[in-house]
């Protein structure tokens, strides 16, 4: 017996020619290549944007958030969009930001258990 047959019996209905549901109208596909290129030039004025910040004039302790604040934005960017999370069941999506702010609470105990302070 073929699989058509099997399908015929069951009566489940025969995929489309290319089988993805991502590539059906309404469907969830992956980002184009130009997405990409989009979302790869936002990273990249971002960064820039974080190598400017260093030469501008203001306080440490707004420079460090300035800088924390950049560095999640492309974390989280990347993760979502290279690492396909977007597009996965949201508790991947939820995992990792749990850890990205998991790990900056741990960074903030350490930092006040040697005495470090942000000013």
């Amino acid at each position: 017996m073929t699989l058509a047959q099997y399908r015929k019996d069951r009566h489940e209905p025969e995929p489309e020619a290319h089988g993805d549901p991502a590539h059906e109208p309404g469907g969830h596909g992956h980002p184009s290549a130009l997405e990409y290129a989009k979302i790869g030039t936002i990273l990249t004025v971002i960064t820039a944007v974080e190598v400017g910040i260093y030469y501008v004039d203001m306080s440490h302790t707004l420079l460090v958030v300035f800088l924390v604040v950049l560095s999640a934005v492309k974390f989280s960017m990347v993760v979502l969009w290279f690492m396909h999370l977007r597009f996965d069941n949201r508790l991947f999506s939820q995992l990792f930001v749990g850890g990205l702010l998991l790990t900056f609470a741990i960074f903030m105990v350490a930092l006040s258990t040697v005495g470090g302070k942000l000013v």
